[in-house]
């Protein structure tokens, strides 16, 4: 059975976070370990761009996590406590945050991104020019790069879309260039 289906199934067909029907699709809660129906939520597209566009979030929207950040699924509940943390400062959301228990590998997965992190201690990536990066951004090699434990060469001017942000080191980001997933230096990219 596929990721969808089996998402589609355990939601009842809709979104696990704000109970939409429509637009639904699978969203993987990184930072991943195996993947898969335990580290994925079913999300409707508005849910999807808020989480991963902060300037777009709508927080009357997200009042509908007063129910669901009560769900039984680990990755919902990561999700709820990321949101929260998020929008905290409008009060109502640090409310809720404050009822909201996870153990303790649970917490680890929900702040492995950052969020809920004073913003002078949460670690930014930044390309060779300075620009901040972003999980999901796109940008394009300004060197060529030797892939350790590899024969490959990563081109100067080849682009790597998609990427991802190490969270525990802001030089290094993830992402796939001729189909292998590699980690990138900063350094040696700029944002497209």
């Amino acid at each position: 059975m596929s990721l969808d289906r089996e998402l589609n199934k355990r939601s009842g067909g809709q979104c696990e976070l704000c109970a939409a029907t429509e637009n639904l699709k699978v969203y993987t809660v990184l930072p991943t370990q195996k993947g898969g129906i335990d580290e994925s939520v079913f999300a409707c597209a508005t849910c999807v761009d808020q989480i991963e566009n902060p300037d777009n979030v709508d927080l009357n929207h997200w009042r509908c996590l007063n129910d669901s950040m009560w769900s039984e699924q680990t990755a919902v509940q990561v999700v709820a406590w990321r949101m929260l943390s998020r929008m905290r400062a409008a009060g109502w959301p640090q409310e809720l945050l404050d009822m909201m228990y996870l153990d303790e590998d649970t917490l680890a997965w929900a702040q492995a991104t950052g969020e809920g992190e004073d913003d002078e201690n949460k670690i930014i990536h930044r390309d060779s020019n300075g620009v901040i990066l972003e999980h999901g951004d796109s940008v394009v090699l300004i060197k060529d790069l030797k892939v350790k434990g590899s024969s490959m060469v990563a081109k100067q001017g080849t682009a790597v879309r998609n990427i991802r942000l190490d969270h525990e080191n802001a030089e290094y980001i993830e992402g796939k260039v001729d189909g292998q997933q590699i980690v990138i230096i900063t350094q040696y990219v700029k944002k497209i």
